[in-house]
């Protein structure tokens, strides 16, 4: 049943809408100079068909009035933020930004902090960041631990290990001025963080540290410190961020395919290329270019000129919002001709490229037949292949915009499970692969798939659980081709002639295929093994 808009009172002062769907979810925050007109326009005949499934899901919507245009975009961003709804624009290395935790122990550890889907950090302590892509996340946590004497053990031995023997911690396990000096360090670090002025002594150090490397040919020492001063120059903090004229400038294409924007970018530093990312998402109601940039740069370093293949709406307020966080002027520009331009038009063909790889029409098919918040570009399947109860192993496959990507392919020895248990199984090697790319801060995939039914997924999901994750995880089960998603009774039934469920067959058939096949070597090696040992 369609929400009926003439029941509620519609304000025509300027603010945001916050739709809702029948639990009281969020499911898109919108912007307007007039609520009145703007909400209205979602239920005309006209819409696209993306824009009218958010309309099917509306059975609230809630207004927060502002004073004018350009405090309902800076609020509209924050509160995308807070609640992070899945009719709006979330950008997909979202992620992949690197916030550092100094865990709340009483010799405390840095970490690499780990979030929610709604934007809560998992675990205690005191958080910092982001830090904006760069070579290497670790490698600046691993250089901060050493620079200040941070240890690394998860739990505090009773005698030092290798780490202090190498100069990299003082052993306050054991060693009482260690221990009083703790204090200190963790101090010092925080301040560095924070940037403030230690910052400007820490990064002197390691650039004295660099030059000193490179006289003694240590090149692979020098590039290590390099890369972390390039990366705590990434941090945002509380500072304004300088400028070097004629030095950063980024570019941006945006295309358009199946009511869906593709945009890619380039950033120039030195008058090189030294990034590159590709970024997705729905043409749902307000979901525009300019919120695509507003929102890129409330996690990135702003330039003095971006340079982009079409002029956003909104574009003097985006500059002047942006021109406020950064400190300096900002220009929003789309070149005519020239070498900003031919960068551009690279930019573009490399979006065309992207329009016309194959594959791509199943994975929105799967988007709108999941609800998922993302178009499911990487997709990882499980399988556990049996053979008695002595031989059972886990497998998965990787597809990367639904081609195999069989260098992504992994293999695990049941570890934890007696026995022919497939639902603990499958448990165990969820969480082993998952919490690895916590702990290493990897990239997750858009979706999980599962070889089974209902009790494989809710084995697989109570696992995600486990470690604080909401990765999107369905199963398929053989007989008939039947779909199951968390917490709905029901599967789906994907026609057999669609490419999204041929998508989701070879993601299964490969992690089948490749468990069988491992399954196979394991026990042709043991058969081996036991032979040799009856010789005499």
């Amino acid at each position: 049943m369609t929400f009926d808009i003439s029941q509620i009172h519609i304000p025509n002062n300027p603010g945001i809408y916050l739709m809702k769907d029948s639990d009281g979810k969020i499911i898109y925050i919108g912007k307007a100079k007039n609520l009145k007109n703007r909400v209205k326009s979602y239920f005309l005949q006209n819409q696209n068909y993306k824009t009218q499934k958010l309309v099917e899901n509306i059975s609230d919507i809630e207004f927060v009035l502002t004073d004018n245009e350009s405090e309902a975009f800076l609020l509209e961003s924050n509160m995308i933020k807070k609640y992070r709804p899945r009719f709006n624009i979330e950008l997909k290395d979202q992620q992949r930004y690197t916030y550092l935790r100094i865990t709340d122990e009483k010799y405390p550890r840095l970490l690499v902090a780990r979030r929610t889907r709604d934007g809560k950090f998992l675990g205690k302590g005191n958080f910092f960041g982001p830090f904006t892509q760069g070579s290497s996340k670790l490698l600046t946590i691993g250089t901060l631990r050493k620079a200040f004497q941070i240890r690394i053990c998860k739990n505090l031995p009773k005698k030092v290990c290798l780490e202090y023997h190498l100069g990299n911690c003082e052993g306050p396990c054991e060693f009482k001025e260690a221990q009083e000096n703790y204090s200190k360090h963790v101090s010092d670090l925080e301040e560095v963080l924070k940037g403030n002025n230690e910052t400007k002594i820490f990064t002197k150090k390691l650039e004295e540290e660099m030059q000193h490397a490179a006289l003694l040919q240590q090149f692979e020492r020098a590039k290590d410190i390099r890369d972390t001063l390039i990366r705590l120059g990434s941090l945002q903090t509380k500072q304004k961020m300088e400028y070097v004229e004629n030095s950063d400038e980024e570019y941006f294409g945006i295309g358009i395919q199946e009511q869906t924007a593709t945009v890619m970018n380039f950033r120039m530093i030195n008058g090189v290329i030294r990034d590159s990312d590709k970024f997705f998402f729905d043409l749902v109601g307000d979901n525009s270019f300019a919120n695509f940039l507003y929102q890129y740069y409330t996690t990135h370093k702003i330039p003095k000129f971006i340079l982009v293949s079409e002029i956003p709406d909104n574009k003097k307020l985006l500059e002047s919002l942006l021109s406020k966080h950064a400190g300096f002027n900002v220009k929003i520009l789309q070149p005519k001709k020239g070498k900003r331009k031919e960068i551009l038009n690279l930019i573009m063909r490399n979006i065309e490229l992207i329009h016309s790889k194959g594959g791509e029409p199943g994975l929105y098919e799967l988007k709108e037949i999941l609800s998922l918040p993302l178009v499911p570009n990487t997709i990882e399947c499980f399988d556990i292949s049996n053979h008695g109860d002595e031989f059972a192993v886990g497998s998965m496959s990787q597809f990367l915009n639904g081609k195999p990507n069989k260098s992504g392919y992994r293999k695990f020895k049941i570890k934890t499970v007696e026995g022919r248990d497939d639902f603990a199984m499958i448990g165990e090697i969820i969480k082993r692969r998952y919490y690895r790319l916590s702990e290493e801060n990897s990239e997750f995939p858009d979706l999980i798939l599962i070889d089974g039914g209902k009790g494989q997924l809710n084995a697989a999901v109570k696992s995600l659980q486990s470690l604080g994750l909401k990765i999107p995880c369905v199963s398929l089960a053989k007989e008939n081709e039947e779909v199951y998603i968390p917490k709905i009774k029901d599967p789906i039934i994907i026609p057999k002639n669609k490419s999204s469920l041929k998508i989701l067959q070879h993601a299964r058939d490969e992690s089948h295929r490749f468990g069988v096949a491992y399954n196979r070597n394991i026990r042709k090696n043991k058969i081996k093994t036991k032979k040799g040992k009856n010789l005499d």
